[in-house]
């Protein structure tokens, strides 16, 4: 039987669990994003998105247990470093910051549900659909308070922080 291919990429249980792995290090990366930008953005013109943010924190959160109990059911033991975590002062890098991450996140997730129905995992793949839902409504919330137009399959802006 011949292996199945995601991208031009064998797939197999090793390169799910590794992306699995990888997921759950970005979850970590937006759960500390999320918790210091919620507390740091100021100025009144932030306060509604602030609340917000607070929220992603609490739904990236769920997103990580639900990444850890897939790997647990595939033997593996979760990672336990975030992904790079971007800070800033400024109110809209923060806001960019973590657009740029549900962005990955978003392309990542959907590799991930095609892995997972190339495999008959569809169970995992509902499981990430459910999750890259919330993802999509954190990268439309991110994009409308810093005043642009959501595109879920990759920005035509660009980010400053890809500038620095």
């Amino acid at each position: 039987m011949a292996t199945p291919e995601v991208d031009g990429q064998p797939v197999t249980r090793e390169a799910l669990v590794q992306g699995l792995q990888e997921d759950i290090a970005r979850e970590y990366q937006a759960i500390i994003q999320y918790v210091i930008f919620s507390q740091k953005l100021d100025g009144a013109r932030y306060m509604e998105i602030a609340k917000v943010l607070e929220a992603h924190a609490h739904e990236e959160l769920d997103h990580a247990i639900a990444v850890a109990k897939q790997l647990d059911y595939f033997g593996a033991y979760p990672v336990h470093q975030p992904a790079r975590v971007t800070v800033s002062e400024d109110n809209d890098l923060m806001l960019w910051a973590d657009l740029d991450a549900e962005d990955v996140t978003i392309v990542e997730y959907r590799k991930r549900i095609r892995q997972a129905q190339a495999l008959g995992e569809y169970a995992l793949a509902e499981i990430l659909q459910e999750i890259i839902k919330q993802e999509q409504d954190h990268q439309i919330e991110l994009a409308s308070a810093l005043g642009i137009v959501p595109d879920p399959n990759g920005r035509k802006e660009t980010s400053p922080l890809k500038k620095q």
